[in-house]
């Protein structure tokens, strides 16, 4: 496997968990009819921690 093979992998994996967290943030957003997009952001902000999260782990020792 080409090493760039796998950073292109977790590249999109992070990539999709973000836009899953903006997502739902922004579906919520417009269930409970929020003034300000707080659901979006904090569902943003909580997906990007978890695909940090989900790289750091991911990387060799």
């Amino acid at each position: 496997m080409n090493p760039y093979q796998k950073y292109v992998g977790a590249a999109f994996q992070m990539l999709m968990t973000i836009l899953v967290g903006v997502w739902l943030g922004r579906y919520l957003d417009a269930y409970f009819l929020t003034s300000k997009p707080w659901f979006t952001l904090g569902f943003s902000l909580g997906f990007i921690c978890v695909a940090m999260i989900a790289l750091i782990k991911s990387l060799p020792k």
